[in-house]
């Protein structure tokens, strides 16, 4: 088994790590020969909120190679916070006395310990090089329990609708946060998007007009199109939900798709839709509470 890969761009790695790292500390990855999967699954997730992540090899690393006897695929455990801190300590800093010049990933074995050893590689101003390396404890998963891991069994989305700037919702969920614990989201296809809070003490209803509502194959096949002023609503733990806003960081384009009274599908593009680098998918499970719709 063996891996290693340079880091050719280490701001977007480290800002996908800051999105997981801030969902669940301990994270699956996921390497195969043409992607990355970063995958959160409910095991050890408050709250029921998943990702399953597909990053595109030559979107993060050149010098990428992979061996291994499950069709050269190689899974681990590990430490979302350790791989971060290390991935921080790679990324450019403007107060930095050094320049990084190249960041190496590879697969180790330490004192019996198998690992992912990130060696940094940099500059002095002086230009003196110097080499720092960072051991990230790891878990190799047999294929057996690789073979297990499967993303959850949704239903077809009711609506799918593009999302404001993930920066601007997560401000006013933050504001929403201390007046309740279940936010509803409810949207149609004409291009309108509610965020709401209903309890005893507060009614809340923030409103965006004109978002696109992308066209899909099922959509394009029917015969005839449901009624676009219809509001369909999924009702969510507004912490899950400000989990997910945290990957604002590395959001370009984001497509929320409601499977009503089931769950929220949230597509995060890394890049240009057409030409997205990955995609992380966050998969928020209702809350089933008549009274908040």
């Amino acid at each position: 088994m063996r891996f290693r890969a340079s880091i050719e761009n280490v701001p977007t790695f480290f800002k996908i790590m800051q999105s997981i790292e801030k969902l669940q500390k301990k994270c699956i990855i996921k390497f195969t020969e043409t992607n990355m999967h970063i995958i959160c699954n409910n095991d050890a997730n408050e709250g029921g909120i998943q990702v399953w992540s597909q990053i595109k090899v030559d979107s993060l690393f050149v010098g990428y190679r992979i061996q291994s006897n499950a069709a050269n695929e190689i899974t681990m455990a590990l430490s979302s916070e350790a791989l971060l801190a290390a991935l921080k300590s790679a990324s450019p800093s403007t107060s930095s006395t050094y320049e990084t010049e190249e960041v190496v990933m590879k697969l180790a074995k330490k004192n019996g310990q198998a690992v992912l050893t990130l060696e940094i590689n940099s500059l002095t101003r002086v230009g003196r090089k110097v080499r720092v390396s960072h051991d990230v404890k790891i878990e190799v998963m047999r294929p057996n329990d690789v073979a297990r891991l499967s993303e959850p069994l949704c239903p077809e989305p009711d609506l799918h609708i593009l999302l404001p700037p993930l920066q601007k919702l997560r401000t006013i969920v933050e504001r929403l946060r201390p007046m309740s614990d279940i936010l509803a989201v409810r949207a149609n296809n004409s291009g309108c998007l509610q965020l709401s809070i209903n309890t005893e003490g507060v009614k809340v209803d923030t409103e965006w007009k004109n978002c696109t509502n992308p066209k899909t194959q099922n959509a394009e096949d029917e015969d005839e199109a449901p009624d676009p002023e219809k509001m369909f609503s999924v009702l969510v733990s507004i912490r899950s939900f400000l989990k997910f806003l945290n990957s604002h960081v590395v959001s370009t384009t984001t497509i929320a798709c409601i499977c009503q009274n089931h769950c929220m599908i949230l597509y995060v593009y890394i890049g240009d839709v057409a030409d997205a680098g990955g995609v992380l998918t966050f998969y928020i499970p209702a809350i089933i509470d008549d009274e908040n719709l």
